[in-house]
């Protein structure tokens, strides 16, 4: 069985700068979406499509943040996920992102533009890798890391997962 430090060299993963646990890009697509013809929401022009290898580990979790563009999650090995995302109408849900079929799990997950979304291993896992697509792509300037206390008042029915998701 590989180690977690062999995973994290053979698929080169680096620390994620504002969100937690390791990611390493793996897909920029080479053409771009010019700005006047993507939604108001963004400020300059986009990738077609990016792509990320991403590992949560037992010490790390994904904190709350949104994106402007949908992203889909696809499980590949090790433990399953619990993830929140808290929606703008004021409702959520968790959805666990795995490959246990049989007890509801499933390995992709979508996260819709604009929903807050933070995940972490379930209790007593080791580590799960994942991938991320973002269509149109990733850019820094699309993430925005949510409040703690702004999402308490705002999702006060997910306090917990809040709590443990946001520094």
């Amino acid at each position: 069985m590989l180690t977690l430090n062999e995973i994290k060299s053979m698929l080169n993963l680096k620390l994620h700068p504002t969100e937690g646990g390791y990611y390493a890009e793996t897909y920029r697509s080479n053409e771009e979406v010019p700005v006047d013809s993507l939604p108001s929401r963004y400020t300059g022009s986009r990738s077609f499509s990016t792509a990320i290898y991403y590992l949560l580990t037992a010490e790390t979790f994904s904190t709350m943040h949104r994106l402007r563009t949908d992203e889909m999650f696809h499980h590949y090995l090790g433990d399953p996920v619990e993830m929140l995302q808290l929606f703008p109408d004021g409702s959520g849900r968790t959805v666990i992102i795995g490959s246990d079929l049989l007890e509801g799990m499933r390995p992709q997950a979508l996260v819709p533009g604009g929903v807050w979304q933070g995940a972490r291993l379930i209790m007593g896992g080791r580590f799960a890798l994942m991938g991320t697509t973002v269509s149109p792509g990733f850019d820094f300037k699309d993430y925005e890391a949510g409040k703690r206390e702004v999402l308490l008042d705002s999702y006060p029915q997910f306090h917990e997962l809040i709590y443990a998701l946001t520094k």
